[in-house]
């Protein structure tokens, strides 16, 4: 404030003041700032002598003078829920701000996390991010906002492990050259199709020019064909063709997890913003201890065998996996792994449709979810016959490994090691103790 103003014992005409004031609002169990600014006072009377004596702090001195306030509150909400507060079209932005009187501004990059709400008062703009926080409580209960994290136990840690489950895909989908799957695995995450790359090769044509004869040999005509459009006929044995046998099966590369991601999952988590991702990390490397006494603080190793089906039938499939369990059958894994569910539920950081699900380890190897979509699938099962690859590699040994740490992983993020991105790890034991 202008302390220069109050000297004045007249009235004055203040011009628009800019001040930026913290204020502190509650929305859920987060403390926000509020912050006031773009404030005009006009042909306000001030007596200096009233000021001092009714206000004692000179922040309250500001409020009191700065009465048409714009009140401004920044939600971090996080870029994933952001969709749910605009609503289809921005109707539900829209409905907002017609019932609270605010203006809700979000961010122009998806990388954004944080909402901007702004109002004439401190009540409109509180009454608006309750809406918005019970809009997000809401969407973060569907599947409408999938599992952002998980904890995770890596297994593609172990390169002999990557390299059996790479022999599996290839014998399952019939492809010998290594360097083709590397190429496959590569493109799996693009849209174009072999299609859409024909049509790129003909879309551009260099210029051409074609020297027609007449009859009698006698004139010739040179004609520019490279506007003329070229079309490519597909061979009749290519369309009579039947489908391979994948094809057949419902098999095909994206269903099958990607080996240097191959993990134990122990907990799905939702973490829709920064600070919940810092909690869950926070979480995870303050139970290390708790973990490592739950371990007897000894190495502990899993055996991988066969294969199970979790959803569906062997011929209409949906999630293979491989079945773990603990070498020793002392319980240890599972009482860790107790260890990290309780303390993560503890902290609020678990839905609570999720909360007292049994634990049961597995290491997924194929998942009819992950499919690429292309084209029109309607009225077909998001499915696979496993049939004949349980006949193969019903039995098989997948090896005895040891579990080295677990993971807070992101979701649809990855490491330069291909697995999942480390928002936090802690280490389980790796030496045996003498006695």
């Amino acid at each position: 404030m202008n302390n220069s103003v109050l000297k004045n014992p007249k009235c004055f005409n203040a011009e628009p003041v800019i001040k930026d004031v913290k204020v502190e609002s509650e929305i859920g169990s987060q403390m926000q700032e509020v912050n006031e600014s773009t404030i005009e006072v006009i042909d306000a009377t001030v007596s200096p002598k009233s000021l001092e004596d009714d206000i004692e702090d000179e922040s309250i001195k500001e409020k009191a003078v700065l009465s048409a306030a714009k009140h401004s509150l920044s939600v971090e909400v996080g870029a994933s829920v952001i969709r749910f507060v605009r609503g289809k079209e921005g109707s539900t932005k829209e409905k907002i701000e017609k019932e609270t009187g605010v203006q809700i501004i979000l961010p122009s990059s998806k990388q954004e996390d944080a909402i901007i709400i702004e109002g004439t008062s401190a009540d409109s703009v509180t009454k608006a991010s309750k809406v918005i926080q019970h809009i997000i409580d809401e969407a973060v209960k569907t599947p409408s906002l999938d599992y952002s994290h998980f904890v995770s136990l890596p297994l593609a840690i172990h390169p002999e492990l990557v390299d059996k489950l790479v022999n599996f895909q290839n014998s399952i989908l019939g492809i010998k050259d290594t360097c083709a799957v590397e190429n496959q695995e590569g493109n799996s995450d693009g849209d174009a199709s072999e299609s859409d790359a024909q049509g790129q090769q003909f879309g551009k044509g260099s210029a051409v020019a074609v020297e027609l004869k007449v009859a009698d040999g006698r004139e010739s005509v040179k004609v520019d064909i490279s506007g003329i459009p070229l079309v490519s006929y597909e061979p009749k044995e290519l369309k009579e063709s039947k489908p391979s046998r994948s094809s057949d099966l419902r098999i095909e590369k994206s269903i099958f997890i990607k080996p240097k991601t191959f993990h134990l999952t122990v907990l799905m988590l939702k973490l829709w913003n920064k600070e919940r991702v810092s909690l869950a990390a926070e979480v995870l490397k303050s139970i290390a201890p708790r973990v490592m006494d739950a371990l007897d603080n000894r190495p502990l190793f899993v055996r991988l065998k066969g294969l199970d089906c979790m959803k569906g039938s062997l011929d209409r499939a949906r999630v293979v996996y491989a079945p773990v369990e603990e070498i020793g059958s002392e319980n240890r894994l599972s009482r860790a792994c107790q260890v990290i569910i309780d303390a993560f539920v503890e902290a609020g950081l678990v839905l609570e449709k999720d909360i007292g699900h049994e634990l049961k380890l597995h290491a997924t190897v194929m998942n009819a979810k992950h499919r690429k979509r292309r084209g029109n699938r309607m009225g077909r099962s998001d499915s696979f016959n496993a049939c004949g690859i349980f006949k193969q590699f019903g039995s098989e040994e997948w090896g005895e490994y040891l579990i080295r740490e677990a993971h807070l992983s992101q979701r649809f993020k990855y490491d330069e090691n291909g697995y999942y991105h480390c928002c936090a790890s802690i280490p389980f034991p790796e030496n045996m103790q003498i006695h």
